[in-house]
């Protein structure tokens, strides 16, 4: 009998940055994006299998704890603040909390058929945590294998930090401690002086969001040939090359509104809210190393007189909601500032909570750099995200040749069981797959 996988905390401790943060910056004003997303964490776990890395753990530990403290110094200092108000962060150098374990297996045994619950022990939090709204802002739990290889889970407040800026953390921390040549920009905090903080209060929404019962994630892997097989199957005249993230998204959607269908036996109205980076959107660009939260969304919805579901109809709506966003998103904030995004959030606040849609969140993290973080020991083999309890959120992230796409998928247990014998869907994506070993 195998025995059973354990996670054991060796040690746990602050890392402070390596000189104070200068009187001047002590105070970090969020912006009114930041405002509005709930206190919860941005988190990823990057996982190495150290085959040709000859540092031991204890040099492994101590690269990765001094780099960190000099990252925060130079590049990420209110990381190490706390959350002042709803309006501020405090730069007061408290630190961020350093995890060290050790777990009784092997990388291969995680790769072989990763499970999602012994994924989530590996990050120092939960992505719901109460801790994100009162506490560290940054998290790192280092895990080493008995193989020798290393798990590195990083949780960052979402409250400063989008998928975007978790990336831009991650490769100035990577890139300080392999003392590479590797040109990463800083990060340039600007959201205040764009969309200033208003004075409002505004409730945690996550705990609106969380934990609808008996949630459950999967992992779903679209191969670079399926993703190709997929794309000829919905493309049409109206999208005659859709994206990856268009076809894989439109099959997601597809798989998740036929299971709700099948399983309350009714046609209900149907939304999948997509999160779109506005750094590249706005006219003039935004730098691409604005840190913070800046995130639009698109709404295609499915009408509920819809009988017949038609990916190539979805992926349609999903292509103009994108070639609408600039006039109908964009544009109306960059003109209305403050009362266009409390408008936005209002919309999709309401949305979500309705009782008459099917409201669903979809996230791309594709062609996002996360592969690229080579601390000194090699690129990750593998990594992944999404681990929460929050339903009707699905993740896409690359795969590590970059060319397929990995779907983080969370559903009720029961959608989740129905969706798994979703034969179409199986045609195109395989439900969590070994990952292979380099």
């Amino acid at each position: 009998m195998a025995m059973a996988k354990k996670i054991r905390v060796i040690n746990t401790e602050t890392i402070r940055p390596s000189s104070p943060t200068p009187s001047d910056l002590k105070t970090l004003k969020l912006s009114l994006m930041d405002q509005f997303v709930p206190a919860t964490y941005t988190s990823l776990v990057l996982f190495y299998s150290l085959n040709n890395n000859t540092h031991t753990n204890t040099e492994i530990l101590q690269k990765l704890k001094t780099s960190l403290s000099e990252t925060l110094t130079h590049h990420f200092f209110p990381l190490a603040g706390r959350i002042k108000d709803n309006s501020s962060i405090e730069c007061n150098d408290e630190g961020a909390e350093f995890i060290e374990a050790r777990i009784n297996c092997s990388l291969s045994d995680i790769l072989e058929k990763p499970d999602t619950e012994f994924l989530k022990q590996l990050l120092p939090a939960a992505i719901e945590s109460p801790e994100a709204a009162t506490g560290n802002l940054l998290l790192v739990q280092a895990n080493f294998f008995d193989c020798g290889g290393l798990a590195l889970g990083v949780c960052v407040s979402h409250k400063i930090a989008d998928a975007a800026t978790l990336t831009i953390f991650i490769n100035c921390w990577a890139a300080m401690a392999s003392r590479s040549n590797k040109v990463v920009d800083s990060p340039f905090f600007m959201g205040a002086s764009l969309f200033p903080p208003i004075d409002i209060s505004i409730p945690n929404a996550s705990l609106e969001l969380v934990a609808q019962q008996n949630c459950i994630t999967k992992r779903f892997v679209f191969t670079e040939s399926k993703i190709a097989a997929l794309k000829a199957k919905v493309a049409s005249t109206r999208v005659p090359e859709p994206t990856r993230v268009e076809a894989v998204s439109g099959l997601i959607w597809k798989a998740v509104i036929t299971t709700v269908r099948s399983k309350l036996g009714v046609s209900r109205k149907s939304v999948l809210c997509m999160a779109v980076n506005l750094r590249s959107r706005f006219v003039p660009k935004l730098p691409e190393n604005y840190a913070g939260n800046c995130v639009g969304s698109i709404v295609p919805r499915l009408d509920i007189a819809s009988s017949v579901i038609d990916a190539v109809e979805l992926v349609g709506k999903i292509r103009k909601e994108m070639e609408e966003f600039g006039e109908n998103y964009v544009k109306r904030l960059q003109e209305g500032g403050s009362l266009a995004i409390c408008g936005f959030t209002k919309q999709f606040g309401d949305m979500a909570m309705s009782k008459d849609i099917d409201f669903y969140v979809c996230s791309s993290w594709c062609k996002y750099d996360l592969y690229g973080a080579d601390f000194g020991w090699g690129k990750p083999i593998w990594l992944c995200t999404a681990i929460t309890t929050i339903r009707n959120v699905a993740v896409l992230v690359d795969t590590r040749d970059g060319l397929g796409i990995e779907v983080w998928l969370t559903l009720t247990e029961e959608e989740m069981a129905l969706l798994e014998s979703n034969q179409e869907l199986l045609q195109f994506a395989a439900l969590n797959p070994s990952v292979p070993l380099l």
